[in-house]
């Protein structure tokens, strides 16, 4: 039986976009540090590792923002990697903000509690790890099939990275339903 222990940080690099991490925890064996842009629902990062410190975050964080530009704020728990203060002095010279949550509130990041539902229920439930390289090599093949094959309903039945390309130089903003 695996017992999980959830982490989560929410980031905004613009305007229209907003990104979610969480850390995962399975018992002693290894945990998740999951990176989810709640506009485009695209899986950004799934980093495994038998544990996750601050320093583990930034290096994500920076890998991200060398793709992505750096965030304008991330909504982050009061977990021990979020409070460190590697991810506290990364965030202060880039220029972002760290945005924490209320204690006990999971509910203010629905689309990584979602997202992190779905990664359980769908990969990591079904699955017997035995190394953390299987672990990385699975949960990789889950995010890059959910990023490029399902399509979301809520982006226009189009798949996360459909949805996140750009076209004509310009992001994909949701569109409203009433």
């Amino acid at each position: 039986m695996q017992r999980v222990l959830v982490r989560e940080v929410q980031v905004a690099y613009r305007v229209a976009e907003r990104r979610a991490c969480r850390v995962l925890g399975f018992a002693r064996w290894f945990r998740l540090l999951t990176l989810v842009d709640n506009h485009s629902r695209e899986s950004l990062a799934i980093e495994v590792g038998q544990r996750l410190t601050g320093d583990d975050v930034v290096r994500v964080f920076e890998r991200v923002a060398s793709q992505r530009g750096k965030p304008q704020t991330i909504r982050v728990d009061n977990g021990p990697e979020f409070i460190s203060r590697s991810l506290d002095l990364w965030a202060y010279f880039n220029g972002v903000k760290l945005d924490f949550s209320r204690p006990g509130k999971p509910t203010d990041n629905a689309f990584i509690e979602s997202f992190n539902g779905r990664l359980r229920v769908e990969c990591l439930n079904q699955h017997w790890f035995l190394s953390l390289d299987e672990a990385r090599a699975v949960t990789e093949a889950w995010r890059d099939d959910y990023n490029r094959v399902r399509p979301h309903g809520a982006l226009g039945n189009r798949t996360p990275s459909e949805f996140a390309r750009p076209v004509d130089g310009h992001a994909h903003l949701p569109a409203l339903h009433g």
